[in-house]
């Protein structure tokens, strides 16, 4: 059985920790869907009313998203205007068709997969 490797090494470069540490939070969760439903930049007192946080705990968060790429900031003054980047939608798209390419829906089915392939999980060495 042939396996193609290239879809693997595209998810393997997709599949970002970071992205995925900063989308597992609730609260930034929140933050994402105020942002989105403002439509526009918005600073992070009028962000803020979506957690019932501290400002400077809410402004951690958005650093978080910001590193992750999700969000993006912009000085005006003493202010920090955020707003939602549009990589976060075609970094999952591009995840969702990696997964595609390489398992189409119904192709994996436990032991059909080869070693290594993007259908099991890769460990590294020492990982258990």
């Amino acid at each position: 059985m042939q396996t193609n490797s290239k879809p693997s090494a595209t998810l393997d470069g997709l599949l970002s920790p970071a992205l995925f540490k900063a989308l597992g939070d609730p609260n930034r969760l929140a933050l994402l869907l105020r942002l989105a439903a403002v439509g526009g930049p918005a600073t992070v007192s009028a962000l803020g009313g979506c957690c019932e946080r501290d400002l400077s705990v809410v402004s951690r968060h958005l650093a978080r998203l910001r590193e992750a790429g999700i969000v993006a900031a912009e000085r005006h003054g003493r202010e920090v205007h955020y707003r939602l980047t549009t990589d976060l939608a075609s970094i999952l798209r591009a995840i969702a068709d990696a997964l595609d390419a390489c398992c189409p829906p119904g192709s994996c089915v436990p032991g059909a997969c080869a070693p290594n392939s993007c259908c099991t999980p890769h460990t590294s060495e020492g990982e258990l």
